[in-house]
C-alpha cells in the first residue's frame, strides 16, 4: 500500500476557531500546496515537510473585504496588498472607481493587472457610475453601459460596483437601467449605496436586484433593509452601539458583513484594517464570534468564494493566527494560499510591495490639466447685484460625510462675493480641460487662516481647494498641481504638509512608510488648522460626492443630491 503524499505544512498546538459554529477546539491544520488538506485531532501522525507552533494562538480563517476602494489607502495594489496581508485581510472585492473616474477601462485593466501580481486575492467590481452623477458633473471618462457590459466579463472581475445614483435606479433611468441589466445578464453580485432609502423607493431599488448597502442609515432603516435581505454592509461609521443592540435583539441576527470602504494608509499601520474594524464592531456589542462570522463566512459567501471563510478541509488556506483573546483581533502570522505572508503585523520580505521603479504607475500620471493656480484664480465672480445677499452653504459634522444645506450672508461688490475675512470656502475647478469653477461658503468648522487642496475628491476627481483665504488657497493648490496631484495643507500662506499622488490624482507609486509618514503629516496639519472630523480625508473627498445626501458641490454647480438636481448659489427660505 502506497503512503499518502506528506503535507507540505503542519500548524499545530494552536486551537481552531470554527466561523460556523463559533467553537473553539484544539486542532492541527495541515496544508497542501493552497488548501486545507486536514483538521485534525492534536498529535495525529501526518507528515509534513514543514512544522509550524501555533501554541497559544487561534487559528482563524483570513479575513474577506467585501466592499472596498484601493485609492482610498493612497497605495497602489501592490503596497496596499503588502500593508493590509499583514492585518489579515487576505481577500478583497475592489471597486475602482476613483482611479476609472479619472482615466476610464485603461485605468480599470491596469489596476488588475497589478493586483494580480500579488499574494492577497484582489477581486474586482466594475464601476457602475462613471461619473457618479452623469449630467451634474464632468468627469476624465464615461462609461456607457456597454462599456460597463464589456468590462464585466474581465478577468478577476465579479461585480458590478456600488450603484451609487440610486434615485436614477428608483426613478427609472434608462442608462442606469441598461447598466443594472447589464450585470443580471451576467449574473454578477450588484453591489448597493443607497443611504437611508425607505418605503417603496427601498422596494424598488432591491425589485431591481441590487441587494446590499455599505452606507450609514437609520437604526430603523438598518432593521427595515435587513428583514427585506438587504445584506447591510458596516464600515465603521455604521458601528454605533443602538445599531448592534437593535440587530441583536433580532429574533435571529441576520447575516452582516464588516467592510473598511475608505482607510487611508497611515491609519491601517496605526490602527488595522479589517481587524480594526472587528475591534470597533466589539467595542459596539457585538460578540466576538458574530464578529468572525462577518469577517470571514459571511462576506466568502457574498463574493462566492466557496472556497474559503471557514478553517475546514478543501479549502483554501487563507489563515490568520491570532494571539490573545478573540476579541482583541491581534493576528501574529497571517497566510495567504498556504505561504506565511506577514508576522507580527509586517509582511515577510518575499511579499513586499515592488519599488517604484518597478511599478508601471507610470502610464497614469501627468492627468491635472488646470491654469497656474494663483490668488486671483480665487476670486468669487458673481452677476449679482451689489448689496449683502444669502448665499446656500455646505455644513459639515465631525462624524459622518453628510452635509446638509444651510446659509451665509455675504457682501458683493463690483460683480465679485467678498468672502476673505467673513467665510470659509470651498471652490471646485475641473482638471480635465474644461471650464468648470464653483465656489460656496463652508460651514462647521472653526479654522484659522490656511487652506487645504486635493485631487483626491470623490469620484471625478476634480481640483478641491477648501481656504480662509486667496492666498492660502493659491499656495495649496499650486502645490498639488505641481505633483501632479495629492493633497497640500497650507497654514497662512505656507504649505506645510503634502502628500503627492502622481498615479491618477489619487494615488502614490512610493513606499507604504512614504506614504504613511505624509498622510499623517496632512492630518495632523489639518487637526493643527482646525478640520475636527472622525476621518478627516473622507471628509474633505466627499463634498464633491453627488450622491451622498444632502448637499454637495461638483465642477458644474452645488446639487440637491435628494431631488438630484443643480441648485444656484443662493438660499431659497434657508
Amino acid at each position: 500500500m502506497t503512503s499518502p503524499r506528506p503535507h507540505d505544512l503542519r500548524i499545530s498546538g494552536g486551537q481552531v476557531v470554527s466561523s460556523f459554529t463559533g467553537e473553539r477546539f484544539a486542532a492541527d491544520v495541515l496544508v497542501r500546496s493552497d488548501l486545507i488538506s486536514g483538521v485534525l485531532p492534536p498529535g495525529t501522525p501526518a507528515d509534513a515537510h514543514e512544522h509550524l507552533d501555533a501554541t497559544g494562538l487561534l487559528i482563524a480563517p483570513g479575513f474577506v473585504d467585501a466592499h472596498m476602494h484601493i485609492e482610498s489607502s493612497f497605495l497602489t495594489p501592490q503596497t496596499f496588498a503588502a500593508l493590509t496581508l499583514a492585518r489579515g485581510t487576505t481577500t478583497v472585492l475592489a471597486d475602482p472607481h476613483e482611479i476609472v473616474n479619472v482615466a476610464g477601462a485603461a485605468a480599470m485593466r491596469w489596476m488588475i493587472d497589478a493586483g494580480a501580481t500579488t499574494a492577497q486575492t484582489q477581486l474586482w467590481g466594475v464601476p457602475s457610475c462613471v461619473p457618479a452623477l452623469e449630467g451634474l458633473e464632468h468627469a476624465g471618462a464615461s462609461l456607457s453601459a456597454d462599456d460597463i457590459d464589456t468590462m464585466l466579463g474581465w478577468p478577476g472581475v465579479i461585480a458590478l460596483g456600488e450603484v451609487m445614483d440610486y434615485r436614477a435606479v428608483v426613478g427609472g433611468d434608462p442608462r442606469m437601467r441598461d447598466v443594472v441589466g447589464a450585470a443580471r445578464r451576467r449574473g454578477m453580485i450588484l453591489d448597493g449605496h443607497c443611504p437611508n432609502l425607505s418605503g417603496a423607493d427601498l422596494s424598488a431599488y432591491l425589485a431591481t436586484g441590487v441587494d446590499s448597502d455599505h452606507t450609514k442609515n437609520r437604526t430603523e432603516v438598518v432593521l427595515e433593509k435587513a428583514r427585506l435581505g438587504m445584506l447591510m454592509m458596516l464600515q465603521e461609521k455604521c458601528l454605533l452601539p443602538e445599531v448592534a443592540q437593535a440587530l441583536l435583539a433580532l429574533p435571529q441576527l441576520p447575516p452582516f458583513c464588516l467592510v473598511t470602504d475608505d482607510l487611508a494608509a497611515d491609519h491601517i499601520l496605526a490602527h488595522g484594517h479589517l481587524d480594526h474594524i472587528a475591534r470597533v464592531a466589539v467595542r459596539a456589542g457585538f460578540p466576538a464570534e458574530a464578529v468572525l462570522r462577518a469577517l470571514t463566512w459571511n462576506p466568502a459567501q457574498r463574493l462566492r468564494l466557496y472556497d474559503r471563510g471557514v478553517v475546514a478541509p478543501g479549502k483554501r488556506a487563507d489563515l490568520v493566527l491570532l494571539r490573545g483573546e478573540l476579541a482583541a483581533f491581534d493576528p501574529a502570522l497571517v497566510l495567504a494560499g498556504g505561504r506565511v505572508v506577514a508576522r507580527d503585523a509586517v509582511a515577510v520580505p518575499e511579499t513586499a510591495a515592488p519599488t517604484a521603479s518597478a511599478d508601471a504607475s507610470g502610464a497614469l500620471t501627468g492627468t491635472v490639466h488646470v491654469e497656474p493656480q494663483d490668488a486671483d484664480g480665487f476670486r468669487w465672480h458673481t452677476d449679482l447685484p451689489d448689496g449683502t445677499h444669502r448665499f446656500r452653504a455646505l455644513r459639515l459634522n465631525p462624524r459622518d460625510t453628510y452635509t446638509e444645506e444651510d446659509a451665509l450672508d455675504l457682501p458683493v461688490r463690483d460683480g465679485e462675493v467678498r468672502w476673505e475675512g467673513r467665510a470659509t470656502v470651498v471652490r471646485v475647478r475641473n482638471r480635465y480641460g474644461r471650464a468648470g469653477r464653483v465656489f460656496a461658503p463652508l460651514l462647521g468648522r472653526t479654522l484659522t487662516d490656511g487652506a487645504l487642496a486635493t485631487t483626491y475628491a470623490h469620484d471625478s476627481h476634480n481640483l478641491v481647494t477648501i481656504g480662509t483665504s486667496r492666498a492660502a488657497m493659491a499656495a495649496a493648490a499650486r502645490d498639488v498641481v505641481a505633483t501632479g496631484g495629492g493633497v497640500a495643507v497650507a497654514h497662512g500662506d505656507r504649505v506645510v504638509a503634502s502628500l503627492p499622488l502622481p498615479v491618477g490624482g489619487v494615488m502614490s507609486p512610493a513606499p507604504a512608510e512614504e506614504t504613511v509618514r505624509r498622510s499623517q503629516a496632512v492630518r495632523d496639519a489639518l487637526d493643527a488648522w482646525g478640520w475636527d472630523h472622525l476621518n478627516p480625508f473622507m471628509s474633505v473627498s466627499t463634498l464633491t460626492l453627488a450622491v451622498s445626501p444632502s448637499l454637495k458641490i461638483t465642477d458644474r454647480s452645488l446639487v440637491d443630491v435628494v431631488r438630484r438636481a443643480p441648485v444656484g448659489p443662493l438660499a431659497d427660505g434657508v
